[in-house]
């Protein structure tokens, strides 16, 4: 799905007002809708099956994924609601699942192991691709062209299962330096409680980044159909070179990392985060360093951040987010949540920050304290599930009402306990796809695109933009549920 700068729009200054104060609907179960969020990873898996498998009409699928290469690429995610292995978006889910985990672990109970079973699913995926061939970097297992024009169950997959790579002379320093952020990010995941495997990770994602670095280019150039329009690299390489270098230095204190971070530059003023553009999530990383450590060094990185923050308050005089009226951030006309989550992230993130050191900073005259961050991110993620004007959680299996007839393939069709006749490529769209009944299994925490600008929302299957589920999605959305299902505080 396509990303592009979001429409500057001011809203009226009664909306602005109410947007900020507290919603008098009382709070969702935030534990409640942390568990799910994670659970819906399990409906997202390639490979072979746990016996602890919870989403249980989903079976052993891709098992021979990566034979075209003579290589093992089973394991890892769906991105959304197809049958495809695209590393991009994969890999950022894995960071953005990683950085929950570091930040809001204590917080999460019962489900930090469950956090940490999902990231793993990933990394163990992202090593193999990283680790099966010297030389190359696969990205990607699934021809997206032709599963586009199937509708069938993972398990029956018939498609061809075709392997991507970058290289040396077809370089992707986009998907590598993101490769490397997991890597290094679950590498702090995984310190203390497996140490080897901690040590594995990090050690991947160290040549990982020295492969991004030394052999420059845009995957999207060097793989053309196979990843555009689906998940090109609009932002270009240079974000995900600085974020995954801002991990590698809070995974290691190498200050080789740190004067690499400083060659490469800003952003021009973003107002999005996304699996595309990461120059918001990079800066957050390194101002708390700035924060924290009261490192001056990293001063540059906190006004950094702090210029996206005045761009996204809406009562910012930088502003320059939409709302609706309902009060929802809009960004972008497809899967507008992907970017509600990420953002909502990095305000509970830099909050946090802020509170640590009683730091507060300014918007043109406005003054802003963490707890502005953290009732704009609130008033976000309790949209989602549910506060809004139509009442619709847009958590599936989350509340009384929620999306039924999502975009996504095993979700909508007959699971093979029900169906054990195989479902070829063509023969889901009738009488599955286009039939207005429910999705016969229910992908429990699936967060779909969301409503339109107005709020809207039509519950139809074949509207990809607003009912299709996606990794990143739900990933970004783990740290905010962490941070209100523990209470405010730290």
């Amino acid at each position: 799905m396509a990303m592009r700068r979001g429409v500057s729009l001011r809203c009226c200054c009664l909306f602005l007002f109410l947007l900020l104060i507290e919603n008098a609907h009382g709070n969702p179960n935030y534990r409640e809708a942390l568990a799910k969020s994670l659970l819906f990873f399990q409906g997202q898996r390639s490979g072979r099956l746990p016996k602890d498998q919870q989403i249980t009409w989903r079976s052993n699928s891709g098992l021979s994924d990566g034979l075209f290469a003579h290589v093992d690429l089973t394991g890892g995610y769906y991105d959304a609601g197809d049958n495809v292995k695209f590393n991009f978006p994969m890999a950022f889910t894995t960071t953005m699942l990683s950085w929950s985990t570091l930040e809001y672990g204590k917080k999460m109970g019962p489900e930090l192991q469950n956090a940490r079973a999902a990231i793993r699913w990933a990394t163990d995926y992202l090593l193999k691709c990283a680790t099966a061939t010297p030389g190359k970097l696969y990205v990607g297992v699934g021809d997206p062209n032709a599963d586009h024009k199937c509708w069938e169950r993972p398990e029956d997959m018939d498609t061809v299962r075709s392997v991507y790579s970058v290289s040396a002379s077809n370089p992707g320093s986009d998907v590598a330096g993101e490769t490397a952020a997991a890597l290094a990010a679950a590498s702090l995941v995984f310190r203390k409680g497996d140490p080897r495997y901690a040590s594995l990770l990090l050690r991947t994602a160290k040549n990982v980044l020295q492969f991004a670095m030394q052999y420059r280019g845009a995957y999207s150039d060097s793989l053309g159909s196979a990843v555009c329009p689906f998940y090109c690299s609009y932002s270009g390489y240079k974000d995900e070179l600085l974020w995954g270098a801002a991990w590698l230095f809070r995974a290691t204190n190498d200050v080789t990392y740190y004067n690499f971070i400083k060659s490469v530059g800003d952003d021009g003023g973003t107002d999005v985060f996304s699996w595309d553009n990461k120059f918001a999530g990079a800066h957050v990383l390194l101002a708390r360093r700035a924060l924290l450590n009261r490192d001056k060094n990293f001063e540059p990185y906190r006004q950094e951040a702090e210029d996206f923050i005045c761009r996204i308050l809406p009562n910012s005089p930088f502003t320059t987010t939409q709302y609706t009226q309902g009060g929802l951030m809009y960004k972008m006309p497809e899967s507008n949540l992907q970017y509600v989550t990420s953002i909502s992230f990095l305000l509970t993130t830099y909050a946090k920050y802020m509170k640590a050191t009683k730091h507060y900073f300014n918007c043109g005259n406005m003054v802003v304290n963490p707890g502005l961050l953290t009732n704009l991110a609130k008033r976000q993620v309790d949209y989602i599930l549910g506060v809004n004007p139509i009442k619709m959680s847009y958590m599936v299996g989350f509340g009384p009402n929620f999306p039924r007839r999502i975009h996504h393939r095993g979700s909508s069709l007959p699971s093979l306990a029900n169906h054990p006749q195989s479902i070829r490529c063509d023969g889901g769209f009738e009488p599955f796809f286009h039939s207005s009944n429910p999705n016969p299994n229910i992908l429990v925490g699936a967060i779909v695109g969301g409503p339109n600008q107005n709020d809207g929302f039509p519950d139809d299957r074949s509207d990809y933009s607003h009912s299709e589920p996606a990794t990143y999605i739900n990933a970004a959305m783990v740290g905010p549920l962490a941070y209100f299902a523990g209470g405010k505080s730290g």
